[in-house]
């Protein structure tokens, strides 16, 4: 399945999760792609939009590849199986941390600078970003979510690998795929238009 641009990826998304009309929601974007998935998911079920934080740790001489992943609250995911296979040490490993979560902090200073971050205690909160490749992110993410008091966690996405739910086990309690491919390299083949999303178009988003 091919999607349009993130917008279409959201509105059809959004059509697969049409079970959770009615509960107490929360739809949470991991910025910045999901955010634009995520509110096309808010607007279909008449919920919240906010944003939940977590940066991707991609190993040091191929940055796109994740070796883990780094969230609000000081939660941390780390792949033993990528840092081995990639021969990651320790001081390599805390640099790019150290450098995600000042991006981290610059992120949620941009972003909650407008308004309140929602409440999740005792709600549904669905997690949406515009894909999963390796899950240490949206792992990340709903371990975020489960901290902060969310009861039931929906991680929701447009396309993700056979298996995909695998890595991330109990930290999220319902998964939603529009499409699982068989062969799956990368996000952005399932895309016509996957340019890069600005802080701005997320800042637009959610309305500030």
């Amino acid at each position: 399945m091919q999607f349009s641009d993130r917008v279409d990826a959201g509105r059809r998304l959004a059509a697969c999760l049409d079970h959770l009309r009615g509960r107490d929601l929360v739809v949470l974007g991991l910025p910045r792609g999901g955010v634009i998935v995520a509110a096309e998911v808010a607007a279909a079920l008449e919920a919240p939009l906010d944003v939940i934080l977590v940066r991707k740790l991609g190993v040091p001489h191929q940055p796109e590849l994740a070796m883990g992943a780094v969230g609000e609250g000081g939660v941390r995911v780390l792949s033993s199986r990528i840092l081995r296979l990639a021969g990651v040490g320790e001081s390599e490993l805390m640099a790019v941390e150290r450098r995600e979560r000042t991006e981290l902090e610059r992120r949620a200073a941009a972003y909650r600078g407008a308004h309140e971050q929602v409440p999740l205690a005792g709600r549904t909160v669905v997690v949406v970003d515009d894909g999963v490749a390796t899950g240490s992110t949206a792992l990340a993410a709903c371990r975020v979510a489960r901290a902060q008091g969310a009861e039931h966690v929906v991680l929701a996405v447009p396309v993700a690998p056979p298996g995909w739910s695998g890595g991330i086990g109990a930290a999220a309690d319902e998964f939603v795929a529009v499409s699982t491919p068989d062969r799956f390299h990368a996000i952005g083949e399932f895309y016509d238009d996957f340019r890069q999303t600005t802080d701005a178009e997320v800042l637009a988003a959610l309305g500030g």
